[in-house]
This record gives C-alpha cells, sequence and structure tokens, in this order.
C-alpha cells in the first residue's frame, strides 16, 4: 500500500469549514464562537501572515540570516495558539511564529535570533512558550518530561489542569526523539499534546517517501488516539485542539493531532522547493488558502463588512512595518557577548573559550 500524499480522504479528516467558506459541523468538535471571536481569528492570520511575508523580505534583503516562513500553515497555528490555556507550555520547532504571536511573544525577539544578535533568550515561563529548537524532533522529549513534571509538581498556572504541546513537522515523525517520547507519554499517561503540522514536505521529501499510512495513525500503535484535522481550517484546528488539551488535562493522556496542511513556500529563504515540486502542485493547494478561505466564509454569513477587511489589512500593513523598523533599529551586540547566557550557570569550558575569544579581540585594539 502507498500513500497519495496529496489526496485527503473526507473520512479521515477533521473539518468545519470548506475550502468555499462553507460552515460544517461534526459531532464530536462541536464549536460555537461570536461574530467578534471569529473576526479576531480572523485578524491573527492576516496579521501572522504579514508578520512572516515581512520577514522574507527582511531575508532577501540582507538584514537576517534566514526565516523558516509559515505561508500556507497559519491556520494550523493560529487555531492550536488560540485553543491552548495561560498554564500550558508550547514547545516549538523553528517555524512556529503564529504559535508564538498567539502566546503574546514579540516577533521582535524571533528576529534577534535570526538576525544573530541573541541566542533567542525569552523568558518560557513568561509567555508560555519554549526557545526555538533546531535539531529535529529534540523538543517533543522536553515537552514529554515537561508534560510529566505537571503530574508531579504542577505546571506554571493552577497546576492541575495544565498541559504541554509539543510542535513538529512530518518530517520529524521519522526521529528516533519524536518515537521515544510517543512511548514515554503514552506508558505514563502524560497531559501532552503531539501537534504534527504535515506541510507534505521535509524539505525536499515529498511525504509519500516517508510513511505509508496516515501520520495520524501511528498512535494507534504506541497506545493513545490520533486525528487528522484540515490544517488549512482554523476553526477545525481550533476544536480539535481544544479536545485534545481537555483530554490531557483531564488525566486522559496524549493525542497525536496530524494537521493536513502545505508549506507554501520554501522550507527556509535558503531553500529553492522549484526543484522537487511542481507549479500545478502549489496552484492546487492555493485553492485552499486559510485566510482566504475564512474570509469567505465570514463574508458569505455576513459576519464581517467590507470596511473590516479592509481595516484589518491596513492594521497587518502597520504591524509589519513597525516590525522592519524595530529589526532595523536593533543594535550589534558586542562579540563577548557570544557567551553570555549559553548556560544557566558557570561552566568551566566556557569561561576557557571566552578567555581564549577575549585575547584575539584584544590583538584588534
Amino acid at each position: 500500500m502507498t500513500l497519495d500524499a496529496h489526496t485527503v480522504h473526507d473520512t479521515e479528516l477533521i473539518q468545519l469549514l470548506t475550502p468555499e467558506g462553507e460552515r460544517l459541523e461534526h459531532p464530536d468538535y462541536p464549536l460555537t464562537l461570536t461574530d467578534p471571536q471569529l473576526r479576531d481569528l480572523y485578524r491573527d492570520l492576516v496579521v501572522v501572515r504579514a508578520l512572516d511575508r515581512e520577514a522574507v523580505a527582511l531575508t532577501r534583503q540582507g538584514e537576517l540570516g534566514l526565516w523558516p516562513s509559515l505561508l500556507g500553515q497559519e491556520a494550523a497555528q493560529v487555531g492550536s495558539g488560540r485553543a491552548l490555556g495561560a498554564g500550558d507550555m508550547v514547545f516549538p520547532t523553528y517555524r512556529e511564529h503564529g504559535v508564538a504571536y498567539c502566546r503574546g511573544l514579540p516577533l521582535l525577539n524571533i528576529l534577534k535570533l535570526f538576525r544573530g544578535v541573541d541566542h533567542g533568550a525569552w523568558d518560557p515561563r513568561e509567555f508560555g512558550f519554549h526557545l526555538y529548537s533546531i535539531v529535529i524532533g529534540s523538543q517533543t522529549l522536553h515537552a514529554t518530561g515537561y508534560a510529566m513534571g505537571i503530574q508531579r509538581d504542577g505546571g506554571r498556572g493552577a497546576g492541575i489542569g495544565d498541559a504541554a504541546i509539543a510542535y513538529f513537522g512530518d518530517g520529524a515523525t521519522a526521529q528516533g526523539d519524536v518515537n521515544e517520547s510517543f512511548v514515554w507519554a503514552a506508558v505514563y499517561n502524560a497531559p501532552i499534546v503531539f501537534f504534527c503540522q504535515n506541510n507534505q514536505w521535509a524539505i525536499s521529501a515529498p511525504l509519500e517517501r516517508q510513511t505509508r499510512i496516515p501520520l495520524y495513525r501511528r498512535a494507534q500503535g504506541f497506545g493513545f488516539p490520533g486525528v487528522r484535522v484540515d490544517g488549512n481550517d482554523v476553526l477545525a484546528c481550533l476544536a480539535v485542539t481544544r479536545r485534545a488539551l481537555d483530554l490531557a488535562r483531564t488525566g486522559r493522556g496524549p493525542t497525536l493531532i496530524e494537521a493536513f496542511t502545505y508549506r507554501m513556500d520554501a522550507h527556509t529563504t535558503t531553500d529553492d522547493p522549484t526543484r522537487y515540486r511542481s507549479s500545478a502542485e502549489l496552484e492546487e493547494w492555493r485553492l485552499r488558502d486559510p485566510v482566504v478561505r475564512l474570509r469567505a466564509y465570514l463574508t458569505r454569513s455576513g459576519q464581517a463588512e467590507p470596511e473590516f477587511f479592509d481595516e484589518t489589512d491596513a492594521h497587518a500593513k502597520r504591524e509589519a512595518a513597525a516590525l522592519r523598523a524595530a529589526c532595523l533599529a536593533l543594535p550589534d551586540p558586542p562579540p563577548a557577548e557570544l557567551f553570555d547566557r549559553v548556560y544557566a550557570a558557570p561552566h568551566a569550558v566556557l569561561a576557557e573559550e571566552q578567555a581564549a575569544y577575549d585575547s584575539y579581540l584584544a590583538g584588534f585594539r
């Protein structure tokens, strides 16, 4: 049996909003939102996309070292991000800019990392959002350990009732760390949600070269539930993640969510996706655009007027311009600051390296 990565079977996919913007109901995932809440979700999608596009532009102009775009994955990130509670802890990869936005983390903090002016040293406890992880899949073990800690010591908020969520891509599911975290989370019934953004490509490796079954079905082999959600449907991502978090918080263990979505841009700005995927595939997924989909629903249902969309676009442009200005105003740190905040406590090897570097810099004075 082989898996067609570009065919989504309706019986497997949780969807509350069709690509044409028609509202659906699902008996297991009811979702009731007010008009302002729906408009807020749309605003989130538009702003997150605008900030991402600005970061790509900054990279092309030499102001960032590189940027991993989330274009096309806004609904998966905003939907799941808005499902989180105040005491929950996020363990991201390096692409969860939309989740960071939902957690209140200023995106300038992330740009500092990709500009190379600090280590990305925000306080995870303040935002409920851990530092970006470049090592593929490693954050799932950290998240599982944190979730087990919630069981024993309580979490960031009220303790009981908190959960962890680990984000990763389809390519990471082949990593040993991810599968090991599944084992531990299942055996210890840990309060964690594994959120896989299946964007169809592990850099240049297509999904059919990665798995012979849908990714969400892997959870069954580890002893916990898995579900596939339309990752371009912000309403479905919100409802599915809420339910999974509720299971985690109430002692019913982990859930694997496979958000079936698509990476519309390059893997990073150093990648050339035209070398391995077709323009026809890209155009097919454009028809499932998460922003256009929600706008169509809001328009069709009369829950937003044209003035709202104009104001939202203007607001997003202002946010992007502010991010650009703040990025360009970042000062270059003193070279010796490279060694600050690497370890929580003094470290002999690091001290030796810093002394050697200080001596090297002194030679230029």
